[in-house]
């Protein structure tokens, strides 16, 4: 929260307006204490106060929990820059002109439930309340396919390079969608994209990486739902962060 303060705390005596205002008040029997301090009020950050308006209800509240997502956070905060920062001007890239530009993925896996998308709005929350200027974009990977499919009037790559150049992405449920090579390839546009200009991306996904000789040899895993390519990329551009714990749903229900 970023707050102001007057050196010199400002009092309601000799304003013209209160004068008028005092003078009508006492009309009605009602006086104004005029020698008291204009009270500090603190001042909202504009970049999570937008952000507020785009988040889900249910992640409006979001707050970062695991230590991981927290040192991100910190990172990414640390590398945001003004649009003009140089030695030259110092001033640019102070709190409140800082702007996301570059800095390491977020890989968020463990069971449904677990809390990985509040997590991952919790970090927005963090970066926009940290007083970073943040343009994101939110989506899952079925609605991304479903965007991608051609339809009159409508430009899939346009929609692609649009999603590809965002600051920060949330991509959702990586590897809840039925998989094909036309997915495979749309994935990898997006990520390859993103890893080669370092740009940051929370992706979240109810699928270990890879598979372990633990696990049953019939569950799935990530690498066979988006293929070895898309998980090289998500390997190099990401920090893994495995939540566990009960359903948060079902126990909220």
């Amino acid at each position: 929260m970023i707050r102001t303060r007057l050196e010199d705390p400002q009092t309601t005596a000799g304003n013209p307006a209160m004068v008028w205002m005092q003078r009508k008040l006492a009309e009605r029997g009602i006086t104004l204490d005029t020698d008291a301090p204009l009270a500090e009020v603190p001042e909202p950050s504009p970049a999570l106060v937008a952000a507020q308006e785009r988040i889900p209800c249910d992640y409006r509240e979001a707050q970062v929990e695991h230590p991981d997502v927290a040192r991100w956070v910190r990172s990414v905060a640390d590398s945001a820059v003004g649009h003009a920062a140089s030695p030259l001007v110092p001033h640019f890239g102070s709190a409140g002109q800082r702007e996301i530009t570059h800095g390491r993925s977020l890989l968020l896996w463990g069971p449904t439930g677990a809390g990985k998308t509040h997590e991952a709005y919790g970090a927005i929350r963090a970066l926009t309340a940290a007083g970073c200027g943040v343009r994101w974009h939110k989506t899952t990977a079925a609605d991304l396919y479903g965007s991608m499919r051609a339809r009159g009037g409508h430009d899939p790559e346009y929609l692609l390079r649009r999603i590809v150049r965002m600051p920060l992405l949330l991509l959702d449920d990586l590897g809840a969608a039925k998989s094909s090579e036309w997915t495979e390839e749309i994935t990898f546009r997006l990520l390859n994209w993103r890893c080669e200009h370092r740009l940051p991306t929370i992706v979240t996904t109810n699928l270990a990486p890879v598979r372990t000789p633990q696990m049953d040899p019939r569950q799935p895993v990530l690498r066979d739902k988006v293929g070895d390519r898309v998980l090289s990329r998500l390997s190099g551009m990401c920090t893994p962060v495995h939540l566990e714990g009960p359903d948060r749903r079902f126990h909220a229900a």
